[in-house]
C-alpha cells in the first residue's frame, strides 16, 4: 500500500524525523529511512528504537507517530496515477487481488477512507498478521494462501528494497515502482514503472512467458 497505491512515503519519513528529534535520537536521513524503516512494520521499528519501552509505552509511541503522519498527509491523500483504472481492468480480466501491507489496520483504513478501492481486493493482509517482516516473504505467502493461488503465479508491486527481496524470496514476479527509489536501485524487479498508466493485463501476462 505505502508507496505503491499511494505516494505517502515522504510523509512517513517526515513523521519519523519529527519523532527522532523529539526523543533526541539525532537526525534521520532519507537513506536510513528507506533502507531500515520503510516497508518494516512500525511496531518492529519502535521496539528496535525504544528497546527499554514496555508494551503500553510502545502503543503510545505508535499512536503518536501515526497521528503525526495523518496530520501531515491527510490533506494530500491521492492514489498513484492510474491505480483505479488498472485495478478495474484486472478485476474485469478475472485476476484475484490482495493488499499485503506491513501497515496497521488503522493505517490501512485511513488510506482506504480517502482512496475508495477496497472493493477491488479479495484479501487484505496487515502487519499484525505476520510475525516476520520483509525481506522475509511471509506476508506475500500469506496473501497467496488467502487468494488460493500458487506463489509462482503471483505478481507483487513494491517500492521498497526489502519488499522486492521478500517478493523474490517468495518466488513471485515483482514490479518495482519508483516512488521511493530510482530505477537502478530496483533492478532485482522484473519490471519497473513510475505509475499504473504504464501497465495493462498483457504486460503482466508477458512476465510469465
Amino acid at each position: 500500500m505505502d508507496g505503491t497505491m499511494v505516494d505517502n512515503t515522504p510523509y512517513h519519513l517526515k513523521s519519523w524525523q519529527t519523532l527522532f528529534k523529539k526523543y533526541s535520537m539525532g537526525d534521520l536521513s532519507p537513506e536510513t529511512y528507506y533502507t531500515q524503516i520503510s516497508g518494516v512494520p512500525i511496531m518492529d521499528t519502535l521496539k528496535r528504537l525504544f528497546a527499554d519501552a514496555d508494551e503500553s509505552r510502545l502503543r503510545e509511541l505508535l499512536k503518536e507517530k501515526e497521528g503525526l503522519y495523518k496530520q501531515l498527509y491527510g490533506p494530500f491523500v491521492t492514489p498513484i496515477n492510474g491505480l483505479e483504472n488498472f485495478l478495474i481492468e484486472l478485476k474485469n480480466d478475472g485476476i484475484k487481488l490482495a493488499m499485503a501491507s506491513s501497515a496497521t489496520i488503522d493505517d490501512i483504513d485511513f488510506i482506504l477512507s480517502h482512496v475508495p478501492v477496497r472493493k477491488y481486493f479479495d484479501a487484505i493482509i496487515d502487519g499484525n498478521r505476520v510475525s516476520k517482516s520483509k525481506p522475509n516473504p511471509q506476508i506475500f505467502l500469506k496473501a497467496a494462501d488467502d487468494l488460493g493461488v500458487k506463489p509462482e503465479d503471483c505478481v507483487v508491486f513494491e517500492d521498497s528494497l526489502a519488499g522486492i527481496k521478500a517478493a523474490n524470496a517468495a518466488g513471485m514476479k515483482v514490479i518495482g515502482i519508483t516512488t521511493s527509489h530510482p530505477p537502478d536501485k530496483l533492478q532485482p524487479a522484473d519490471l519497473i514503472i513510475t505509475d499504473f498508466t504504464e501497465l495493462d493485463f498483457q504486460k503482466l501476462a508477458d512476465l510469465f512467458n
